[in-house]
């Protein structure tokens, strides 16, 4: 912020340090937390994939996939179809609309999502140790708002 304020000192910067924070945060949280995935050998948008199937508990349509995954279309059916190779899901044809499959996790599937959640929940809860419970309340609840108002930014700015 010194170095910007240097430069430019009529610049108010102080936005670059909230959102430099949270940005910095994110790739130190996502380089620790997609570690059990490389493991198993999944990238992280599969592991979302396999997610959203399991934590739905039913079958779900590739678009109802890439919406729920904030994916494309293209980038979904990709993943689809290394997850179904794998194993991990499989697809079934819709029985009034051909053009429609249903996707599912195999019993591979939803062992392997078991088996890396708790790492993963186990990770966040020694990360955000660091706060109080009141802290990590209070932190939950401002990026909730921050999140939300950006989605409908965005939902707007697609529109």
């Amino acid at each position: 912020m010194r170095q910007w304020r240097a430069v430019h000192p009529e610049l108010d910067t102080g936005p670059m340090e909230v959102i430099g924070r949270i940005n910095r945060c994110a790739a130190l949280l996502q380089q620790a937390e997609d570690a059990p995935l490389r493991r198993a050998g999944l990238s992280r948008p599969e592991f979302d994939l396999l997610g959203a199937l399991r934590r739905t508990g039913h079958e779900l349509t590739p678009g109802e996939l890439a919406r729920e995954t904030f994916s494309s279309g293209a980038a979904v059916t990709k993943r689809l179809k290394q997850l179904t190779e794998r194993g991990l899901v499989e697809r079934r044809g819709d029985a009034r609309d051909r053009r429609v499959a249903h996707v599912r996790l195999t019993d591979a599937g939803r062992d392997l999502v078991d088996g890396i959640l708790p790492e993963q929940l186990a990770y966040e809860t020694a990360v955000l140790s660091v706060l109080a419970p009141q802290g990590q309340r209070e932190l939950a609840g401002l990026l909730a708002e921050l999140l939300g108002r950006l989605e409908g930014r965005m939902g707007a700015l697609r529109a």
